[in-house]
């Protein structure tokens, strides 16, 4: 994994930048860049795919947690308050700020002091247990047809970058960009560079990465599908919801932006229910499992 100048001492936030302009240089720095691809290089045009409900079903950062609970990396308890603070901050909208700092502080609080390598060789064993699975076929092509183009295509999620970038491996993509987490000798600290990952810091990171690796965004095309994402897609000459909560699907609409559903039956009815609320419901059953796991009551 690269290295950011920050690690190795305390990330320190310049003044007058904001937390997402601090979060979305940071992951444009630590984005991994893959050797070119076979076919002639197009260098100017790329894509960019939000990850959650878009690229995979369901959370992944959740999904993530989850393993980490099996691994007893903490407690089920601490999983479902964890799940319940992720839900909150898709539900809300417009977080308050007393919200924001308390998701921002407690973010990565569950491996704090952890050994990098440690969590990395974690994520990778989660992945193929319970992600891989879980990614949209559909929007697995769309990815395809990028590089089978010429193109990189970068994953923008608020989840770890450490995390993106594996599931990004997996798939074959340049890279990720991801919230960036402040780690000191190798080890996290349990807090973030800048800020989350999250709307307004997503177009940061896209503009960071655009200015280094000379991208003309009127060329590039992003994938989302969250509202939330607005300002990411309009920054991209070509925008598309896929799987589009309700206020989204509105946007592109008005806007004429192709929207792509891979939802089929039940699941495409719950268009417009948050993907982390889903898994704030479920958190509870995951703690009561793994509880239940620990008492030798289930048979696996």
């Amino acid at each position: 994994m690269p290295r950011l100048s920050v690690r190795g001492r305390r990330a320190t936030q310049p003044a007058g930048e904001t937390r997402a302009h601090v979060a979305g240089a940071a992951s444009a720095a630590a984005a991994e860049v893959a050797s070119p691809p076979a076919v002639e290089p197009d260098l100017t045009a790329a894509a960019f795919f939000d990850v959650d409900n878009t690229m995979m079903m369901g959370a992944s950062l959740f999904w993530f947690a989850r393993g980490l609970a099996a691994r007893k990396y903490f407690s089920s308890r601490d999983l479902t308050r964890f799940v319940w603070q992720q839900a909150k901050f898709r539900i809300a909208g417009n977080e308050s700020a007393e919200d924001m700092l308390t998701i921002r502080e407690n973010a990565l609080a569950f491996v704090a002091g952890r050994e990098v390598s440690e969590i990395q060789q974690a994520g990778e064993e989660i992945y193929d247990e319970l992600m891989a699975d879980r990614i949209w076929s559909g929007t697995r092509a769309l990815a395809q047809q990028h590089l089978d183009a010429g193109q990189r295509v970068w994953l923008v999620t608020a989840t770890p970058v450490e995390l993106a970038s594996i599931i990004a491996q997996r798939l074959g993509l340049t890279g990720a960009l991801g919230t960036v987490s402040e780690i000191v000798d190798g080890r996290y600290t349990g807090r973030l560079v800048g800020e989350l990952m999250h709307g307004p810091a997503k177009a940061e990171a896209v503009l960071a990465l655009a200015d280094r690796e000379g991208l003309d965004l009127s060329r590039c095309t992003a994938y989302s599908d969250s509202a939330n994402d607005l300002p990411m897609l309009s920054l991209a000459g070509t925008a598309v919801a896929v799987n589009p909560d309700t206020e989204l699907r509105a946007a592109a609409r008005a806007r004429g932006w192709t929207i792509r559903d891979f939802r089929t039956g039940r699941k495409a009815a719950k268009i417009g229910v948050p993907t982390v609320a889903a898994a704030a419901l479920s958190g509870g059953l995951v703690g009561g499992t793994i509880a239940l796991r620990r008492r030798n009551k289930l048979p696996w």
